[in-house]
């Protein structure tokens, strides 16, 4: 495989841009219920600190629904530019259910995402609330039908071919919850949900360390009102991390259970084994060897991949050669990267547990070093999710649509002159829009909870155009306009 031929340009830049954009949409699927959660408890109790941390996030989340608008746009040009075979071959599959993304769950929150950055003062706490709760509804819905979209792609299912040769619909519930659907939407919600518990643990432990430096100096405290709201913040973030991680583990086994039923390929390429074999080990590190098709210098437990992946002890585990050469996936992309995912896992399990024993103890808020290892996980979520993805995408090649249609058979006929162009331009653009709406929430977290984060509607002015993501009056009218103009990519 050439590196500056079409298909590997056009394959890097669909990884380029679906990765800055998958991190948006998990970011604002778990911070949508978050603030739903934070209204309906102010609407509930009548606490002001809820309320206060719902106009503390609500400025953060407009920018980041802002981006993966921006992001997500562009996956619509590369259906068009540099994978029109794929788009014309699943068209009349994918499409209508594209189709119904936009319809059901874009509308929906860009319809209600006006009212719920600006209308609380004009409509009321509980319309308010019942805005921001279909807001949050629309993120799930929009994942619903795109993970819906990309598990047809990895487990086919209810399709015909036309005489052209087109991929065509003979049952939509079969295409909708085709085999891998349930378990890999799963899947993704509680990875957005721990992703957003982590960044906000992580924002809270950053106050909760310059709250505990203020008042080591004399004459400095933090004003009561911002000391509520971030160890409400904190408290909040670390239930959700010690109920949500066990679940994860659990719903991941479910999904690895069903992608070696579907997909055995890539269980051979995250386990790393040569040959099929009962009572396999579990490889935890090593240095794969493509081209003898194997892990050197591997560490590993035995029994162990045997007992995880078929809950058996002598259960057989598929090696890399019972796969056909031409049909297997990349080794070494595919076990780093589900070991990364796996460890970061690991990881916000310890940090969820910790966190029980220190509440425990009533030593929650006065444990510094788990504070910093809560701002050290803070981005864990992305990077959990990013390897998750990998595993998921590397894992189905050679294949766009598993095992009937090739990625060497999907792309558009372009020269590559002109995919290298537009990657060129799209890596000047992305690290500069995107860095300037990233800076932005950074300086947002920055700022502790309580100081200029009270009742007042968002400004129309801020932070979306100040961040340059939206040059119009208002997010809602941009939204609006991206509803009726991006047709496939607001989630992809």
């Amino acid at each position: 495989m050439e590196w500056l031929d079409a298909l590997t340009l056009a394959r890097i830049q669909f990884a380029f841009t679906v990765s800055f954009h998958i991190i948006f949409p998990a970011f604002t699927i778990g911070l949508a219920s978050y603030m739903a959660v934070l209204n309906g408890l102010h609407l509930w109790t009548g606490k002001e600190v809820y309320l206060t941390l719902f106009n503390y996030w609500k400025k953060i989340f407009a920018v980041a629904f802002g981006m993966g608008v921006v992001s997500g746009i562009v996956m619509s040009y590369q259906f068009g530019s540099n994978w029109s075979v794929f788009s014309d071959k699943t068209g009349p599959v994918l499409g209508p259910l594209m189709g119904y993304e936009v319809m059901s769950a874009f509308f929906l929150e860009a319809g209600f995402l006006g009212v719920m950055l600006f209308g609380r003062a004009r409509v009321g706490p509980k319309l308010h609330f019942f805005a921001t709760a279909m807001v949050a509804l629309g993120t799930f819905m929009s994942a619903f039908w795109i993970l819906s979209v990309n598990s047809w792609m990895q487990t086919p299912a209810g399709y015909g071919i036309n005489e052209v040769g087109q991929f065509i619909v003979e049952d939509w519930f079969k295409v909708i919850f085709n085999p891998s659907f349930p378990y890999r939407l799963v899947h993704m919600l509680l990875a957005a949900y721990l992703t957003t518990a982590f960044v906000v643990g992580g924002v809270a432990a950053f106050h909760l360390l310059k709250e505990r430096k203020r008042m080591s100096q004399p004459g400095a405290a933090p004003s009561p009102e911002s000391q509520a709201a971030t160890r409400v913040m904190f408290s909040m973030a670390m239930w959700m991390a010690a109920i949500v991680a066990p679940i994860q583990i659990m719903a991941g086994d479910a999904h690895g259970l069903n992608t070696l039923a579907h997909q055995p390929a890539k269980i051979a390429a995250i386990e790393g084994h040569t040959e099929s074999q009962g009572k396999a080990p579990l490889i935890l590190i090593g240095i794969p060897n493509a081209k003898e098709e194997r892990i050197d210098y591997a560490i590993s437990v035995p029994y162990l991949s045997s007992l995880i992946l078929t809950h058996s002890l002598d259960g057989v585990v598929p090696g890399i050669r019972s796969t056909p050469a031409a049909d297997r996936p990349p080794l070494g992309i595919v076990f780093f990267a589900f070991r990364s995912m796996v460890g970061v896992g690991m990881l916000m399990l310890c940090i969820g547990l910790w966190s029980l024993w220190l509440r425990y103890r009533g030593r929650l808020y006065d444990a510094p070093l788990m504070h910093r290892c809560a701002v050290f996980m803070g981005p864990s979520g992305f990077v959990a999710i990013l390897s998750g993805w990998i595993v998921t995408e590397v894992g189905r090649q050679p294949f766009t649509v598993y095992n009937l249609l090739r990625t060497a058979d999907s792309h558009s006929p372009i020269d590559a002159t002109a995919i290298a162009f537009s990657l060129a331009a799209f890596v000047v653009v992305y690290f500069s829009l995107f860095g300037a709406g990233v800076y932005y929430i950074l300086r947002q977290m920055k700022a502790p909870p309580g100081e200029g984060h009270g009742g007042a509607d968002l400004s129309v002015h801020e932070p979306i155009r100040a961040a340059g993501l939206v040059p119009g009056p208002t997010l809602a009218a941009k939204s609006s306009q991206a509803g009726l103009t991006d047709d496939t990519g607001a989630r992809t």
